[in-house]
């Protein structure tokens, strides 16, 4: 075995520099593994050891996905007649609850409807009477049953017509059992179909508008959820009830929440994805329809023997640890790393290492960087 000296510089409080030696153990047939650090060494590179400690990781898998409102909180308004614009009473952005008035139309069919329907009321109270009294006729004889029998058949007929009417009102949201002669109005209002914001307004005011023009179009954020691609391999691997963190793909500081509530049946047209919606579990005021997401599903939880991922130093598809066999003296360890959560790695040593062995957790660079010189100046 043989010792050789490795030349280190480690700065004193005062700001002079000191120059100290760090010894590298070797043997001339292979590369360092060991290093000595004296205990002003350790200061100077903060070096922190801890033992190799077992917890709870989860195992996830990284997908991507949009934000998405359900269909049923998401309307585009429209009208069923053509109209000229009166009023318009909310602007883009807005809340509003549902049947809160958003617009007024002037239209002159809407005029003649609640006359027809005025009308077609007091005929239907005389075609009633009239009904009735031959109906009284026929019970005694004294006029024919052909008689009767029209005079049943021009009342049911009126009373059809008018629940006609009655339903074409209420289309133009007027309860019929409240129009009089004294009310009838030329303009109707349209109202908001569900409770949402206002995310765009089509019309101005004076505009002549066709039927089934969009007029406007709501969508309820208060119920979005994510839509998320799942890639064939990955299908198996995705749950119900499976809990999520994802962000904005353009802002990855805000974490947010979520569950799977359902996973498709199919694969999307020309793609061999299945789409899990899953619901947001926490706020979604920053959040908006059609928003691309980056998510973490979190697949599994298992017990296992971890490090932070600071400790384990990564070298191709090598990783390796610094074991404390002293108080001066590291020994590198490979290792084998599994599943990664909240800065933690496990880990499975290839090499014996005892449960209670401290590890370095904070320095581990700066010790292979160490050793890579080593090697390095042996193969010179």
């Amino acid at each position: 075995m043989i010792l050789r000296s490795i030349l280190f510089v480690a700065f004193c409080s005062t700001g002079c520099v000191q120059k100290t030696e760090m010894q590298v153990e070797s043997h001339e047939e292979s590369s360092p593994t060991e290093v000595m650090l004296t205990a002003d060494q350790q200061k100077a590179i903060g070096l922190q050891l801890d033992t190799i400690i077992r917890r709870n990781l989860s195992s996830t898998l990284k997908v991507n996905g949009k934000v998405e409102a359900p269909p049923q909180n998401k309307a585009e308004v429209n009208i069923l007649t053509g109209g000229i614009v009166k009023t318009i009473n909310i602007r883009e952005g807005e809340f509003v609850q549902k049947g809160h008035v958003l617009t007024t139309m002037e239209n002159l069919e809407f005029i003649q409807l609640q006359q027809d329907y005025l009308s077609g009321q007091a005929n239907l109270v005389y075609l009633k009477a009239e009904y009735e009294r031959q109906r009284d006729l026929q019970k005694d004889n004294i006029n024919s049953s052909k008689t009767a029998q029209q005079a049943e058949s021009n009342y049911k007929l009126q009373l059809t017509t008018l629940k006609g009417l009655d339903q074409k009102l209420r289309l133009f949201n007027i309860d019929p059992e409240k129009l009089t002669n004294e009310n009838i109005r030329n303009y109707f209002t349209v109202l908001a179909p569900i409770s949402g914001h206002i995310t765009s307004i089509s019309i101005a005011i004076g505009q002549y508008v066709d039927p089934n023009t969009a007029l406007f179009q709501i969508v309820d954020n208060r119920y979005l959820h994510l839509d998320l691609n799942i890639f064939e391999p990955d299908i198996h691997k995705v749950k119900v009830k499976q809990r999520l963190t994802f962000s904005d793909a353009n802002d990855a500081s805000h974490i947010h929440t979520a569950e799977i509530f359902s996973i498709n049946k199919a694969f999307e047209n020309n793609q061999q994805v299945v789409i899990a919606h899953a619901k947001i579990l926490d706020d979604t005021e920053t959040l908006l329809p059609g928003m691309f997401i980056e998510a973490r599903i979190n697949i599994n939880q298992e017990s296992a023997t971890t490090l932070p991922d600071e400790a384990i130093i990564s070298n191709g598809d090598d990783h390796f640890i610094f074991a404390a066999e002293e108080e001066d003296h590291f020994r590198q360890i490979q290792v084998r790393v599994g599943a990664s959560d909240m800065g933690y790695t496990e880990i499975i040593p290839l090499e014996p290492i005892t449960p209670n062995q401290k590890v370095v957790v904070k320095g581990a660079y700066y010790l292979f960087s160490q050793l890579t010189k080593g090697e390095g100046e042996h193969h010179h």
